[in-house]
């Protein structure tokens, strides 16, 4: 099934394992399954709820943020895992939302509200220490909006999360010496704490281009190491300081422009 949306040409596709993949554009932006929504396909998005069951023991709500809903797959993991948990989900394409609900759609009575506005626009709506997590998976044309991964941003999820809450950020990067998420780190970092990197060895080593998640928070985040070596493929854990180095930190006045994957690596 097709549809023109605000971003493009979406559409769903069932897969031979019964989940179901969106794609904007040809581009994959996320695989659900309606059966059973704990299951993560991507592996990006399992290293995500690898934190989520880090930071919150199961049946325990937790209230939520999400920048960028796409599909909706980690609300709805969120939903099935924790009952009751409130979820606001910050996604401008109110096409793609309508369009991903018709064809995918919620559990009834799964707490999550989608609100048709931008991340940047959205968070000042937000109530000062609301929120126990904040994820932060949005993409333009595959790369990350340069408005949210600036000190100015990073000071609206401060904002936003309890002094306990944990912002968790998915970028892209290959770039030799990884230039962009090393940026990205030092401003996390700076604005709200220290914390961890999650990502395959060669993505950090600069040698493939693939997704990089930051976690930050004010108080430590949880050990993750056992996660990442359990996980197929294996991620590393590395410190957030150790990514930064010395790094300067993006400001909403620098024309930093994110690295846009090569053709066709979120096409398959």
């Amino acid at each position: 099934m097709e549809q023109k949306v605000a971003s493009g040409t979406a559409s769903v596709e069932a897969e031979a394992d019964g989940t179901f993949v969106l794609r904007v554009d040809g581009s994959l932006q996320s695989q659900v399954d309606l059966a059973d929504p704990t299951h993560l396909g991507f592996e990006y998005v399992r290293r995500i709820g690898d934190v989520v069951d880090a930071i919150a023991a199961r049946r325990q709500p937790v209230s939520a943020v999400h920048i960028g809903g796409a599909g909706l797959t980690l609300p709805r993991y969120v939903a099935a895992t924790r009952p009751r948990s409130r979820q606001i989900v910050l996604e401008p394409d109110e096409d793609l939302t309508e369009f991903v609900r018709e064809t995918l759609p919620l559990p009834k009575r799964s707490g999550i509200k989608v609100r048709g506005v931008t991340g940047r626009a959205g968070l000042t709506d937000l109530y000062e220490d609301s929120a126990d997590l904040m994820i932060v998976d949005a993409f333009v044309r595959e790369a990350v909006p340069a408005n949210l991964v600036t000190a100015e941003f990073v000071a609206g999820c401060a904002r936003v999360l309890r002094p306990g809450g944990v912002l968790v950020h998915n970028l892209i990067d290959g770039s030799a010496g990884l230039a962009f998420v090393r940026r990205v780190a030092a401003t996390v970092r700076a604005g709200l704490g220290d914390g961890v990197v999650l990502a395959e060895h060669k993505v950090l080593r600069g040698k493939s281009f693939g997704n990089v998640v930051l976690v930050a928070s004010r108080q430590p985040v949880p050990d993750l190491t056992d996660s990442g070596r359990r996980a197929q493929p294996p991620y590393e854990v590395m410190p957030l300081s150790e990514l930064a180095g010395k790094a300067e930190p993006l400001t909403d006045a620098e024309a930093f422009v994110s690295p846009a994957a090569p053709s066709g690596t979120f096409g398959r």
